[in-house]
C-alpha cells in the first residue's frame, strides 16, 4: 500500500444543482467549459494534480499546503475579476476547503481521513471563500499566507472537533508583473494571481480532459433533466385535473350539508374556520428560524454570506434534537448545498423527527448525483422502510450525472441498491 502526505483541496460551485434546473443545456455546457478554462491552469500553476471531477466540483492535491491555499486564493480572485464583467449565466462562485495529511494512494485516487475532513470542511465552507485546517495552519508558511481562525466544529464521522481557518479578506494588495489590475480590491488583494505567470488573461488553449469529461457530464445530465420534467408536467396536469373534478364534487355535498346544518352548528363551524385561519397565518410567516432561512434562499449571492451567518446564529440558540437538525438541513438547502443538508436530515431522523426521512426521500430526487447517493446511504443506514418506493424507483431509474467511468463517476442507482439490501 503506497501513501504520501499531500494537500487535499475540494473546490465547488455554489448553487450548480439549482441552476442546471433553469438554464438551457447550452448554458449548462458553457458553465462547466468556463469553470474549467478558470480553475485549470490555476491548479497546474501551483503544483497541483487533479485526482478527479465530480459533477461540479474537483479533488485536488498539492505536495505543499503553502501552495494549496494560495491556490485557493487565487481561485477566489480570478473568479472576482471574472464575475464583474460576465453575464449573470456565467458567473461562478466557488468554496474552497484545505487539509493536509497523510492519504492512501490506489488506482489514481486517494482515500483515508483527511479526504473526509476535506469534504466535510468544504459543506461549512462559504461561497467565494478558502477555509482550511489546523494541520494545514501549522504546516504551511505563515510568511507567506496570512490567517484568521473561524471555530471548531463538529464533523460527521470525524471522532475530534476541527479548528477551521480561513484566508482574512484582503487588508493588502501584491500588483501582478504585467496584469491590468481593476482599482477596486479584489477579496484576497491578488495574494496567489500575483505568483502566477500570465494570471490576468483567460486560457484560450483547449480543455483538459477533466474539463471535457465535465462539459459531457453536464450535457447528459441536462437532457436527461429534460425528460424528467416532461414527464413530470404530464403528471402535475393529471394531477391537476382530477385534484379539480373531486373538489368540485366535494364542494357541491358542503354546500348541501351547510344549509341544512343547524344555526348553532353554522356559528360553531365559522369560530373553527377563523382559528383554523389564525394558525395557517402563523404558519405562513414562520418562525424567525423559518424567515431566516428563507430570507438566504431569496438573497442577492453578495448578501447570502451574511445571511447565512444570521440564520446559524439563530439555529444555534435551539435545544439540540430534531428541531435544530431539521433547520440545519433547511439552511443548508437554502445556500444551494443539497448534499450537506443530507447528514443533518438523517442526524434528525436519529432523533426521531419523522420529516428527516421525508426530507431525504425527497433527496433522492435531486439532479445531483452525489447528493442522490448519501440521501440513499443514510435511508439505508436509518432502516427507513417507507422509503422503499423511492429507492426502487432510483435503483431502476438512476438520475442526471450516472457514470461507469471510475474516475469520474457517481453512482445513485448502486447506492439505491445497496439501501434497498440494508432494508431487508
Amino acid at each position: 500500500m503506497k501513501t504520501a502526505n499531500l494537500a487535499i483541496v475540494f473546490t465547488d460551485i455554489k448553487g450548480f444543482t439549482e441552476r442546471t434546473s433553469r438554464q438551457t443545456l447550452e448554458e449548462n455546457q458553457q458553465l462547466l467549459k468556463l469553470h474549467g478554462e478558470l480553475l485549470l491552469p490555476l491548479f497546474r500553476a501551483f503544483s497541483g494534480k487533479v485526482v478527479k471531477t465530480i459533477g461540479d466540483a474537483f479533488l485536488v492535491t498539492f505536495e505543499s499546503p503553502t501552495q494549496a491555499v494560495l491556490c485557493g486564493a487565487a481561485i477566489q480572485d480570478r473568479l472576482w475579476g471574472h464575475n464583474r464583467a460576465a453575464a449573470e449565466t456565467e458567473r461562478l462562485e466557488v468554496r474552497v476547503a484545505v487539509n493536509v495529511g497523510e492519504v492512501r494512494l490506489e488506482s489514481g485516487d486517494v482515500f483515508g481521513e483527511p479526504v473526509n475532513i476535506a469534504a466535510r470542511i468544504e459543506g461549512i465552507t462559504d461561497a467565494g471563500e478558502v477555509y482550511f485546517t489546523e494541520a494545514v495552519y501549522l504546516s504551511m508558511n505563515k510568511a507567506e499566507v496570512p490567517a484568521k481562525e473561524v471555530g471548531e466544529f463538529e464533523l460527521k464521522g470525524i471522532p475530534e472537533k476541527v479548528r477551521v481557518y480561513q484566508i482574512p479578506h484582503a487588508f493588502y494588495r501584491v500588483e501582478p508583473a504585467g496584469m491590468e489590475v481593476s482599482p477596486e480590491q479584489p477579496p484576497f488583494g491578488n495574494l496567489g494571481l500575483s505568483r502566477v505567470e500570465e494570471a490576468g488573461r483567460k486560457g484560450t488553449g483547449e480543455l483538459s480532459q477533466a474539463a471535457v469529461a465535465i462539459a459531457e457530464q453536464a450535457s447528459r445530465a441536462t437532457a436527461e433533466l429534460s425528460v424528467s420534467a416532461a414527464q413530470l408536467g404530464r403528471r402535475s396536469a393529471t394531477a391537476a385535473k382530477q385534484a379539480t373534478a373531486k373538489g368540485a364534487q366535494a364542494l357541491t355535498q358542503l354546500r348541501g350539508r351547510w344549509t341544512k346544518a343547524p344555526s348553532k352548528v353554522r356559528v360553531a363551524a365559522l369560530i373553527g374556520v377563523a382559528v383554523l385561519a389564525v394558525v395557517a397565518g402563523v404558519a405562513v410567516v414562520g418562525s424567525p428560524v423559518d424567515r431566516a432561512i428563507r430570507a438566504v434562499r431569496s438573497a442577492e449571492t453578495s448578501e447570502r454570506p451574511v445571511k447565512v451567518r444570521a440564520a446559524r446564529a439563530l439555529i444555534a440558540k435551539l435545544p439540540e434534537g430534531a428541531d435544530r437538525d431539521d433547520a440545519q438541513g433547511r439552511l443548508e438547502e437554502a445556500r444551494g448545498s443539497p448534499r450537506d443538508a443530507v447528514d443533518h436530515y438523517q442526524d434528525e431522523a436519529a432523533h426521531g423527527g419523522r420529516a428527516g426521512v421525508s426530507h431525504l426521500i425527497d433527496l433522492l430526487g435531486s439532479s445531483d448525483c452525489r447528493t442522490r447517493s448519501s440521501a440513499a446511504e443514510a435511508l439505508g443506514d436509518l432502516k427507513a422502510t417507507r422509503a422503499r418506493g423511492s429507492l426502487e424507483d432510483l435503483a431502476e431509474q438512476g438520475g442526471e450525472g450516472e457514470s461507469d467511468v471510475p474516475l469520474f463517476g457517481c453512482d445513485s442507482k448502486g447506492a439505491a441498491k445497496d439501501a434497498l439490501r440494508e432494508l431487508e
